[in-house]
């Protein structure tokens, strides 16, 4: 674990957090144009999200989930403090001081060294 101070704003998309689990069937879509390690993955109930193309057994098209993935998104405002646990296609996966989990740009903090505790 890592604490690190959010450097930039980033907001959470107006869409459901999907998951897959290993061995789910996905169906591929575009890779982001702004995250390009991102692939858009749609679930058979039609909910879709970007998760890490290598993620997959494809390319494109119908394809199986090799790990389990959430895309959930953590909302942050500069100056506020996360904790870190991983980092995956430029983003990482944090936690706020109430507790709660989710992706946040890895541009958007800026890892603490363990003297700066403000």
């Amino acid at each position: 674990m890592q604490r690190a101070r959010v450097i930039a704003a980033h907001r959470v998309p107006d869409r459901p957090a999907i998951r897959v689990s290993a061995g789910d069937a996905v169906t591929l879509g575009e890779r982001d144009g702004e995250w390009p390690q991102l692939v858009w993955a749609t679930l058979s109930q039609g909910l879709g999200g970007g998760i890490p193309a290598v993620l997959f057994d494809g390319q494109g098209g119908t394809a199986t989930a090799l790990e389990d993935y959430d895309t959930r998104e953590l909302a942050a405002d500069p100056d506020e403090i996360r904790v870190l646990h991983r980092e995956q296609a430029g983003w990482r996966w944090a936690q706020n001081a109430a507790g709660h989990s989710g992706w946040i740009p890895a541009r958007a903090v800026e890892p603490l060294q363990v003297a700066d505790t403000a």
